[in-house]
Formats: C-alpha cells, structure tokens, sequence
C-alpha cells in the first residue's frame, strides 16, 4: 500500500496543536506499522481502554486501518480490573494470533505485551518503561506536550497523515475522546468546530452514555464499542434507538445512582491527602475525586473505593499543577505494591488499587486513622491485580 504522508481536513484539526516534528515522527511510525501489518498474515488487534478516550482511539484506529485495505482488524476493550499486560489479553492475543497488534490508551512499559507479532503504541500517559526498540518504531505517546493531547487525538492525527486513511469523517469521535479526559475547555482546535458541526449538547451526552458501561458494576464496555464502530455520528449514539443505546442508558441509570450516594460521603484528612472513602461496585470514586478536588484545591483529594473489586482498594486521585502525582505515589509506595497496578495515571489525575492488607500498610503510612483501614477478613483473598491504567 501507499504509505507516504497525506494531508486531509479535520485529521489536521487534530493535528494542528501538535509540534511539527512530533507529527511528522508519529506519522512515520503509524504509516511504517500499517505498511509492515498488510504484508504479515493474520488479522490486526486493537486494544483500547474502556473510557470514552480509550474506545475513541480504538474506534477511530480500527476503522483507518480498515479503510487502509485491511479489512481483518478487530478491537477489544479491556474489562473491569483489565490490562494489555493482564493474563486474559494475553490468553486472548494467544488465541487471536494477531499479525500485528496496536495498544491505545493502556499505558506504555517494558514489559512485552506479546511477542508474536509487530506493536504500536499509541497513548498520552507518563511511560513507565519504554519498549527496547521504542525509539525507532514502537512508541507514540503525547505526554510531555502542553497540552497533552488525548489518545483518540493523537489516533485521527496519526491515520490522517497515511495516504488511503479518509478519516475526516471521524473527527466527532476524537472530540470525544477530548471532552471525555480534558471537558469542555480543552485546548483544542477540534472541538469548536465539532461543536458547532454536531452540536456541543449531542457531544457531551454522547460523551456521557459511553463512558457509563465501565462505570457499571460489570464493566462491560463492549456495546459503547459497537455504536462508535457502526454510528454515523454522535446524535446516532446520544439521540439514537437499539440495544446498544439501551444497554448504556441503563448503566448510565445505575452510576448515577451510586454517584448520588456517593455524593453524601465525607472527606478524612492526612498531611497534605484527603480522603473520601466509598463501598460500591460502580467506578464512581474518580467523579468523587474530581468534585471534592474543587472544594479542596491545595490537596491531593482521592476517592478510595472498597466496593469495587473484592479483595481490593481502588483508588482516583487529583491535584493541583503544583503536586506531581505519579512522584508522589512513587515516594510512598508501601512494600509489596505492583507497580502494575500502583501510582498509574497522569501528572494531575492517577491512581491505582492495592491488595487490602497492602492499603492497610499505605493509609497507616500515609497517617491516616483506623476509619481508613479495611478488614481483610471479610473478602475472599486476592488474585493478581490485573488493574486499567487510566483512572
């Protein structure tokens, strides 16, 4: 196929507040894995994340490559608790055997996700690690730009620069993926214009119902997946009929639910952290995070939830631009933490989840009192912590 650099309308709306060099370097590895992906058998796997910026990105990478003349491509989304480095996508890439792989919104590391085939990275988190051929062909990752692009922005920059990848029609998805990780005053320059082409309060609810599912008890992001790949924009998804939508507008009815219950708890208070403890098997303590983090703007405020996976304590933090979280996690890491699972994030916005006698040992650590203390007597013993990057 032709791989040589394209330039098309709305895929350089979203490449536009992008450095030049940057762009250039993250078309080439895009433009360079396509080419390898369509002389290799077997079919393409995307794995994305569950939020709306991960099944963005996922969505908008499935479809280039398609469009691409690779009509074998399928894309996952990571379940509750779920990892590209967990043992279920690995047993999943065993059974798919992939000939190339594209991991988006999932965090970067060392380790390999899978040696069977080619893999691009495609992500706006810190890197805990880098592959070891990172710096030739591996790796495209916003972070470190200001502003930090979202994964589904840096997924239509990329395929909008590979001649045979018409993406301009996708450009409300990667807003999307933009309001759903940085709101409505993201610095942007997609999003005025998407705003106006489609609406900013079809945008917005659009937004909302397809970040339900992975808020819901199960976790199941697989029908917010299905209406991205097949919606002919975002008033099919916030307006429109089916299973699909009825399936996110029920588990949109259920979070906030446990959000509104959520809201009534109160915060505890350590040092610099305060913290707002909840028991539900709905992933609300990130919301609870954000609007407690407006309240107390000179703290790392992190809603800790009890409820969300037996055996463990999930937690969402925030912070002010003058607190690093990932430093901070890193500096009191308790003894026995996975780094997998542990101080995962952004620089802002991070967290993670421990074993409970290893947030026993954190919370006392952190000098909080026995109304943060968990009982670990009451929950079957934990398995492997197989915890999502973004929280």
């Amino acid at each position: 196929m032709d791989v040589s650099i394209a330039m098309t309308g709305t895929a350089e709306a979203a490449a536009v507040d992008l450095p030049a060099d940057f762009l250039a370097d993250a078309r080439r590895k895009f433009a360079r894995f396509v080419a390898e992906a369509t002389e290799r058998p077997g079919r393409v796997l995307v794995l994305c994340h569950s939020d709306a910026d991960g099944l963005a990105a996922g969505a908008i990478l499935t479809l280039a490559v398609r469009r691409a003349g690779l009509p074998e491509v399928e894309v996952h989304a990571t379940g509750k608790g779920g990892s590209a480095w967990s043992d279920e996508t690995r047993a999943l890439l065993d059974a798919r055997q992939p000939g190339a792989v594209i991991v988006t919104d999932l965090g970067v590391r060392e380790e390999p996700v899978w040696d069977g085939a080619p893999l691009l990275f495609i992500d706006h988190h810190r890197p805990s690690g880098l592959p070891p051929e990172a710096a030739e062909k591996t790796v495209i990752t916003g972070y470190g730009l200001d502003p930090v692009p979202t994964s589904g922005l840096l997924a239509l920059a990329c395929a909008g620069g590979v001649s045979g990848m018409d993406v301009d029609d996708l450009d409300w998805i990667a807003a999307i993926s933009v309001l759903s990780d940085i709101g409505d005053k993201a610095p942007f320059s997609l999003v005025a214009p998407a705003k106006k082409r489609y609406g900013a309060g079809v945008l917005r609810d659009a937004t909302t119902l397809l970040n339900a599912p992975r808020r819901s008890p199960s976790g199941d992001a697989s029908a917010a997946l299905a209406l991205l790949l097949k919606a002919a924009g975002p008033r099919d998804i916030a307006k429109g009929t089916g299973p699909e939508v009825d399936s996110l507008r029920r588990d949109k009815e259920e979070v906030n639910a446990a959000y509104a219950e959520a809201k009534k708890a109160g915060p505890k208070f350590a040092g610099p952290v305060a913290a707002i403890r909840l028991h539900t098997p709905c992933q609300v303590h990130p919301l609870i995070a954000q609007i407690w983090r407006t309240r107390l703007p000179k703290l790392i405020v992190m809603g800790v939830n009890t409820g969300y996976r037996p055996g463990w304590v999930h937690f969402s933090a925030r912070c002010g631009k003058e607190t690093n979280l990932l430093d901070f996690f890193r500096a009191h890491k308790p003894a026995g933490a996975d780094s997998r699972s542990y101080g995962q994030g952004h620089d802002q916005a991070g967290g993670g989840a421990l074993p409970m006698p290893i947030w026993n040992t954190f919370a006392r650590e952190l000098g909080f009192g026995p109304d943060m203390q968990v009982d670990t007597d009451a929950v079957p013993a934990a398995g492997p912590s197989q915890m999502s990057l973004t929280l």
